[in-house]
């Protein structure tokens, strides 16, 4: 079985998959605070979220073209890349942070452990641990706290399951970016980054009609907590550094690491994205919602760094054993397993596909 992972030594590697995975989640924290302004000035949110994912799309096309052959390779893995990690997650997380504060939206999203957990539970029928367990409904708690329940949701209601929506969405980013690592045809980060957001361009070109914006407000000014500033250099920020640095590190970072323990160190957008907001945005959450935030990442963490459950009831051991191993051997492995079977069964659906697409161009 070939593998697209770099031929690094085990500490090397990890260390190398911990630094990208850090610049990663800072990366991404700032591009709420970078895209508010813009949707403030008048731009819609998916016509800036549109914006964020074709510029990127634009700058990694020499990318794209280098690794033409992944096309071939592993068309549905791209595709589902393109659909839920770029489109899928931009779109919900801006249309969230359009209606709710920038810090909420994030540690909503960071459910994504927790309903990982539940996937591998109740849908792949999976023992779970009771460390993972409980780290999910801390979290589930923290996000009750987050949005004020007992207020009857005091944030509002579409922009908080607009935020559950990017969370599902996320889960799909670290299991597809693990996924693409696997099976006989791997397929370079560099190009599942690339045709991802390109693929995602598509997509929201389809949805978003661009054509249908005041693209004239970039020459603009916009305000930034009192402060006016030209709308390019937020925009210029979110495309260049909130979106291609921070795609093109994460998905490396998840070959070198795992989901789960890219997952964890992914937590810290959440705090980056809260701390950038107040600096920049002077949005200032109250003690609810700093507690639960705390309890979200609290509880995603614990969920993520829990043992798994006994070897034998993950199911056989084979089917998900390189991907264990190497949550194992980082030393959080909460649901290797889980998350490895999933990015291994859309895996070898794509594989099918490509295998009967093939046997179709013999009959032929």
């Amino acid at each position: 079985m070939h593998s697209s992972k770099p031929p690094l030594g085990r500490s090397s590697g990890r260390t190398l998959g911990l630094t990208l995975a850090l610049v990663s989640a800072v990366a991404f924290g700032g591009s709420g605070t970078a895209a508010k302004p813009l949707i403030e000035a008048g731009l819609s949110p998916l016509h800036v979220v549109w914006l964020r994912v074709t510029g990127a799309a634009v700058v990694l096309l020499p990318l794209a073209y280098r690794h033409r052959e992944a096309v071939l390779r592993r068309p549905g893995l791209l595709i589902g890349f393109g659909l839920l990690a770029v489109a899928g997650v931009q779109a919900c997380y801006f249309a969230a942070i359009s209606r709710i504060p920038v810090g909420v939206a994030l540690l909503i999203e960071y459910l994504g452990p927790p309903l990982l957990i539940g996937y591998v539970r109740f849908v792949q029928r999976r023992p779970i641990s009771r460390g993972a367990a409980i780290g999910a409904g801390v979290a589930v708690a923290g996000l009750a706290c987050v949005v004020e329940v007992w207020n009857g949701l005091s944030f509002d209601l579409l922009g908080v399951l607009f935020a559950l929506g990017a969370a599902c969405c996320q889960v799909g980013y670290f299991v597809l970016a693990d996924a693409g690592s696997r099976g006989d045809r791997p397929v370079d980060p560099i190009a599942v980054s690339a045709y991802g957001l390109l693929i995602g361009s598509v997509v929201l070109t389809a949805f978003t009609r661009p054509w249908q914006a005041d693209w004239g407000k970039l020459g603009g000014d916009v305000v930034m907590n009192g402060h006016t500033l030209p709308a390019l250099l937020p925009a210029a920020w979110m495309v260049l550094v909130a979106t291609v640095l921070a795609y093109l590190t994460g998905v490396v970072a998840v070959r070198h690491l795992s989901p789960p323990v890219a997952g964890v160190v992914a937590n810290l957008e959440a705090v980056v994205a809260t701390v950038l907001a107040w600096v920049l945005l002077g949005e200032h959450l109250g003690l609810p919602q700093v507690t639960g935030g705390l309890l979200v990442l609290a509880g995603a963490f614990a969920a993520q760094a829990s043992k798994p459950a006994a070897v034998e009831a993950s199911g056989k051991s084979g089917e998900s054993g390189e991907s264990g191993e190497a949550g194992l051997d980082a030393g959080l492995a909460a649901v290797p397993a889980g998350a490895t079977a999933l990015g291994e069964r859309l895996a070898r659906a794509a594989g099918a596909g490509d295998a009967q697409e093939k046997e179709r161009g013999r009959e032929r």
